[in-house]
């Protein structure tokens, strides 16, 4: 598979490697799972060109939580769309990728169902974003309504009291306030009629941050 970015040719190794075996782990492997699994003998050399991928924005930073190599959204869109190369200013031409459903209720997964949507620069940042559609109430007393668009900021990480997407047990996404402790991370809705969730914090892994939202009257 190639790729616009600028990256080396061991980088894209990596990252095609990555792409072509992502199925094969039950979660984002580690540095000595890939050294390993590629046949490397330096771990040196593979966190340099893990480094390369984060900078070209292909690789999510590790963090506390997610210490396994993980492939970011820009990244996942080659797979989609593998006769269009994704750069870094082809996202910018074609608008903030739209990549699914949302839960604000039960967690429901997040259908990887790639389209474009445009939208004014004020409502996202200039990092990358993408757009899912709610579903379900559980946000409602804080106007985030069943079949809203939300913007994401895609992150790994995030603050106390940030809304957040949240990935749990690698299968359900959700759509969260958050509260992270060393010994649990709970997902809060804005309804007085729910509870809150609590998980492990190896259960939850963070996907992007809540920037902007969008709402059709028709």
């Amino acid at each position: 598979m190639s790729s616009n970015y600028n990256v080396t040719r061991k980088q894209q190794e990596v990252l095609d490697f990555l792409i072509t075996n992502q199925d094969c782990f039950s979660s984002p492997p580690t540095l000595d799972e890939l050294c390993f699994a590629m046949g490397l003998k330096s771990r040196g050399s593979l966190h340099k060109h893990i480094q390369g991928l984060i900078n070209a924005g292909l690789v999510e930073a590790p963090n506390r939580k997610q210490r396994g190599v993980r492939l970011t959204q820009q990244a996942l869109l080659n797979i989609t769309n593998p006769e269009t190369p994704i750069t870094k200013h082809s996202v910018e031409e074609q608008g903030i990728p739209f990549i699914g459903a949302i839960a604000a209720g039960t967690p429901i997964e997040a259908l990887p169902n790639i389209s474009y949507m445009t939208i004014p620069d004020e409502i996202k940042t200039d990092k990358p974003c993408y757009i899912l559609q709610v579903k379900g109430d559980s946000m409602i007393d804080d106007g985030i309504f069943d079949g809203d668009w939300v913007i994401i900021e895609q992150r790994s990480h995030a603050r106390n009291g940030e809304c957040v997407v949240a990935l749990i047990d690698n299968s359900d996404a959700t759509l969260k306030y958050i509260d992270q402790y060393p010994h649990q991370t709970i997902l809060i809705p804005a309804n007085k009629n729910m509870q809150a969730m609590h998980f492990l914090p190896q259960q939850v892994q963070i996907q992007g941050v809540l920037v902007g939202q969008m709402r059709s009257y028709k």
